[in-house]
């Protein structure tokens, strides 16, 4: 049998979707995360799938890996032993940034700039320099690059990122530096930019490099130790990487280039969320992935997901293409706190894997979401299969506590947790819908993550959305998603040139040195030619612009039929993105020309559900709590026991293992030949 394990870690537990090749029989498993050396989870997982399945860890034929470790170091600032070398006369590149401020802080007299990645005396400068159009107006001075380095690696720099001047245009300074680093100092971190990033910009090329190498450490050291050991169980078992932008690359190349491994995990989650979304029949959507720690939330139009070069890691920018998925500090374990004003907040603090929440009775003293879920009665008191038995007697008395504080019952502060957690969920979606011009009331729910389907019709509500739909084993859908992924690399290449006076057979040519390496790349993935698509696209904007939009060209267009398409898309992208366009009143320039080069894969087969004559029936019933109707005796099913086609009306509970589905009044379920759950609101 040939077993293809799949193994998301959050920030709690580590899901598994184990799946036969042959018959598409699927396992789902979860198993506590191991924050301290997430290799640690990853195998516990590969064992628990393996056991589940009656097998054993030599019959497993790929194993395929998402996780949020590359952007928790960043977060946890674990900058130590950072260090950077620039051009002559660009120290000050870090210190200086940008001049905008973010959102919500006024002006700059209110803000102050995050801690740098790299303080100033471990920034040093190398002479030589590249112009824009890559000739060299000065020679690197190598023996300049070396004292550098010297210097650096004894004042404790142990990962080193090395941004020269226009290196997008010319690398030869920095894969020179490069060499003469790895040759005295092989045991030395170094990314490159041009590697990294060869885009123009410096602050955000030297941002995005800074965090790759950051982020070596930890990702190569538990990346390299997870293939160590599935290799010595099963061989030579590939072991892929999920990226940022929705595509999975060998463990070795993910752990060349972390950066791209920043949303691995919630893009994943997306890529499942575009499978379940089609075989229930919806083009376009709302995902809602509510975890341990955060709600992750993305809209797909025409089942196609929504991207960008651009993103925030909390206050550093990093540019790399990926999945356009906003973050909001939400989950299951957010801690319920009063602020200095006595103002009730939810997140984005989190009681995390370890303790986590009061009632799992490992330490925990703060009320968190899931607490809050538990005194309402929305969950059981075990979890994940009896894996977690819940001390909800632990959990009231928190409650009891903290409405004694507001003058309301341990109930009343509950819902107004949960409620407050809702709101903070609807913030996200709104940041992808109502800011770029999209209604939300035009697009189906999709709740997932463990906790997605307790907040699926409350969020619904709140934006006035009338369907909402629940995949099976909802909690495991991000593992599930790497299943559903293909190998992707993204090529870019910084190429300024206005529409006016630009050359075709230039451009052309820069697209087709592009596609050739995203074919011999993916190629040395193990891919076939003729499962290796290519698609161009191009960041565009008007003359005098500071930002570009991308133009995506359909997959196979070349030559001047793509050139002219980009010209001819542009204005129409430009009016959808900011409401305006300038077509025939002012000239248009390319800025960046890029490439993603897709290898198709494996992909599960589509499982049925049993179907049934028969209505299904209550397993039990438990009281719950509504704020409008205050507690009230709630239907539970077994969602493995639902019939399709059935459709049943609300207040009613769904419990499976790993997630619960809360119907409540006013809502009704229906689930689908696939086991999908389809809510809906009554008119």
């Amino acid at each position: 049998m040939g077993l293809r394990v799949a193994i998301d870690t959050g920030g709690t537990f580590t899901d598994v979707v184990g799946i036969d090749e042959a018959s598409g029989t699927q396992w789902v498993v979860k198993t506590p995360s191991t924050p301290s050396d997430p290799s640690v989870g990853l195998l516990n997982g590969v064992r628990a799938i393996a056991e589940a399945a009656s097998s054993s860890e030599a019959d497993v034929s790929v194993v395929l890996h998402g996780s949020t470790v590359a952007t928790n170091a960043v977060l946890e600032h674990k900058f130590d032993g950072l260090g950077l070398l620039v051009t002559k006369g660009f120290r000050h590149i870090i210190e200086i940034a940008r001049q905008s401020v973010p959102d919500g802080y006024g002006n700059s007299f209110f803000w102050v700039k995050p801690p740098r990645l790299v303080p100033l005396h471990l920034v040093r400068e190398v002479p030589g320099r590249m112009l824009h159009d890559g000739s060299e107006a000065e020679a690197l001075d190598e023996a300049a690059a070396l004292q550098a380095a010297d210097e650096l690696v004894e004042l404790g720099v142990k990962c080193l990122a090395v941004c020269f001047l226009h290196s997008y245009a010319n690398d030869a300074h920095e894969q020179r530096v490069a060499e003469l680093i790895a040759a005295k100092y092989p045991d030395l971190f170094v990314s490159l930019s041009s590697v990294v990033l060869p885009e123009y910009r410096e602050y955000e090329r030297a941002m995005t490099t800074l965090i790759d190498v950051l982020v070596k450490p930890y990702c190569k050291t538990y990346l390299q130790h997870a293939a160590d050991e599935i290799r010595a169980k099963a061989g030579d078992t590939p072991f892929l990487i999920m990226q940022s932008n929705g595509g999975v690359v060998t463990h070795a190349t993910a752990g060349g280039r972390p950066v791209t491994m920043l949303l691995s995990g919630p893009a994943a989650g997306v890529l499942g969320a575009m499978h379940v979304a089609e075989l229930a029949g919806h083009e376009d959507i709302l995902t809602l992935d509510v975890g341990g720690t955060s709600t992750d939330v993305a809209l797909i139009e025409k089942l196609a997901p929504q991207m960008t070069s651009y993103s925030m890691v909390e206050h550093y920018p990093v540019k790399t293409p990926m999945l356009d998925i906003a973050t909001v500090g939400t989950g299951g374990g957010s801690l319920a706190w009063v602020d200095q004003y006595d103002n009730l907040k939810v997140g984005p603090r989190s009681a995390g894997a370890e303790p986590g929440p009061i009632c799992y009775g490992r330490g925990g003293t703060q009320p968190t979401v899931t607490d809050a879920a538990l005194v309402l009665g929305r969950i059981p008191e075990t979890l994940a299969g009896g894996l977690i038995t819940l001390d909800k007697a632990a959990s009231q008395a928190a409650f009891d506590d903290l409405g004694k504080r507001f003058g309301m019952t341990a109930e009343e502060v509950a819902a107004g947790v949960f409620e407050i957690a809702t709101v903070n969920q609807v913030h996200g979606i709104r940041q992808v819908t109502v800011t770029r011009g999209r209604d939300p009331r035009d697009y189906v729910l999709l709740a997932f993550g463990g906790a997605g389907g307790m907040f699926a019709t409350d969020v619904a509500d709140f934006l006035e959305i009338g369907k909402a739909i629940s995949p099976p084993n909802p909690g495991n859908l991000s593992a599930f998603g790497l299943h559903v992924s293909d190998i992707k690399r993204d090529y870019v290449q910084t190429l300024v040139r206005q529409q006016s006076a630009a050359d075709p057979k230039e451009i052309e040519s820069v697209w087709q040195a592009l596609e050739a390496a995203g074919k011999a790349e993916i190629a040395d993935e193990g891919v076939a030619p003729d499962n290796i698509a290519l698609q161009r696209s191009a960041d565009v904007r008007y003359v005098g612009e500071g930002h570009e939009v991308p133009v995506i060209l359909p997959v196979g267009m070349t030559g001047g039929e793509a050139i002219g398409k980009v010209w001819a898309d542009f204005h129409e992208v430009h009016e959808r993105t900011f409401g305006f366009s300038y077509e025939g009143r002012q000239d248009v320039e390319i800025v960046n020309l890029r490439v993603q080069a897709v290898g198709r894969v494996h992909r599960p087969k589509p499982q049925k559900v049993a179907g049934g004559s028969k209505s299904a029936a209550p397993k039990g019933a438990r009281r719950v709590f509504w704020r409008k109707t205050g507690w009230v005796d709630c239907p539970l099913y077994d969602r493995a026991g639902l019939v399709a086609g059935q459709t049943i009306a609300g207040p009613l509970i769904s419990e499976e293992y790993g997630s619960t589905v809360v119907v409540p009044p006013g809502w009704s379920v229906r689930s689908d030949d696939y086991g999908i759950l389809h809510l809906e609101r009554e008119a």
